[in-house]
């Protein structure tokens, strides 16, 4: 089977989505739709496709799925237009910044049947599915304690920050799906504290750009989450599980693993400069999986519903940030 795809955004997001496709064996990108002619065209021609509008690609014979990589406020009324379209979908997170318009989304969705995979590609790098499968294997026993380093080399613009949704929604989200995941149970009730540490301009925008949180299920296994819109030795990717029979953990990448000693100490490569860089091998696994879920008529995995939820905690974390208050989730 080859999977047809139409890209719908023709941005970052879509670039890092498009070279995947490209990676992906059994996938091909057919048409690019941009609000932006110029950013569509520079795209489509990169990758041997088709410059079409939006209205086109929905009502193409030749597209199978689309991929919505548009900016956030399109990405529940694309779901929509999709699923009525019969087309398979994936989509960037989040769905959307208001639960409510989530939650009305996925009812089309559910009432048409469409599969719809949500992008949290941090599943799919090889490093965390290891973790994870160490985890199912019992290597570390019950799991009962994960810890998530999640820092940027530096913040977006200020532009971006203003209708990103916030930290917690736009940043954090990733964080939160990671812990839900690790876990493997649901948390209740979150703390967080944020502060801005890094930008003036980015708490003039309304936003905090640093962030500590800690997440606890009903059987009290805890996640704790470190962010900052600024690390300036890199992308900074970390996560640590703990269980009741010890302990698995994955580390920062970095371009190779050479080192260098002299008289100065010990030098080594710097770390991965962002995630177009670092998630590389995770995009690609991401389509792959969206492809062999849609052969093989399985469960999509991120499913909507894990879009939802990783939102609600979101939803939690703000308002705890803001209150300084323990607050249940959902």
């Amino acid at each position: 089977m080859t999977l047809r795809l139409g890209l719908l955004g023709a941005g970052r997001i879509g670039k890092v989505h498009a070279r995947a496709v490209a990676a992906t064996p059994g996938a091909r990108l057919v048409a690019v739709a941009d609000a932006m002619p110029g950013a569509a065209a520079a795209l489509a021609a990169a990758a041997g496709a088709e410059v079409r509008d939006v209205d086109a690609i929905m009502d193409a014979d030749d597209v199978d799925a689309v991929m919505i990589t548009t900016p956030t406020d399109l990405h529940a009324t694309m779901i929509e237009r999709a699923a009525k379209a019969g087309k398979a979908i994936f989509c960037e997170k989040p769905i959307d910044l208001s639960a409510a318009r989530v939650r009305d989304c996925l009812a089309v969705v559910a009432d048409t049947g469409t599969p719809l995979m949500v992008g949290f590609n941090r599943r799919f790098d090889p490093n965390f599915m290891e973790v994870k499968r160490r985890i199912e294997a019992g290597a570390i026993g019950k799991v009962e304690m994960v810890a998530i380093t999640s820092r940027d080399p530096g913040p977006p613009p200020v532009e971006y920050i203003a209708r990103s949704g916030g930290l917690f929604r736009d940043m954090t989200i990733h964080d939160f799906d990671m812990a839900r995941w690790l876990l493997g149970e649901e948390p209740v009730s979150v703390f967080a504290a944020a502060s801005v540490l890094v930008d003036p301009a980015i708490g003039t925008a309304g936003d905090v750009d640093s962030a500590s949180v800690i997440l606890t299920t009903a059987s009290g296994k805890i996640a704790q989450i470190s962010n900052s819109r600024r690390a300036t030795y890199g992308y900074d990717q970390r996560i640590e599980v703990h269980g009741s029979a010890g302990l698995v953990s994955a580390e920062n990448l970095r371009a190779t693993t050479v080192e260098v000693a002299n008289a100065e100490g010990y030098r080594r490569e710097p770390l991965l400069d962002f995630f177009m860089t670092r998630y590389t091998a995770a995009y690609a696994n991401e389509i792959a999986a969206f492809l062999a879920a849609l052969e093989a008529k399985a469960p999509m995995t991120p499913s909507g519903d894990d879009g939802l939820k990783a939102l609600l905690i979101a939803d939690a974390a703000t308002e705890s940030a803001r209150t300084g208050r323990l607050v249940a989730i959902g």
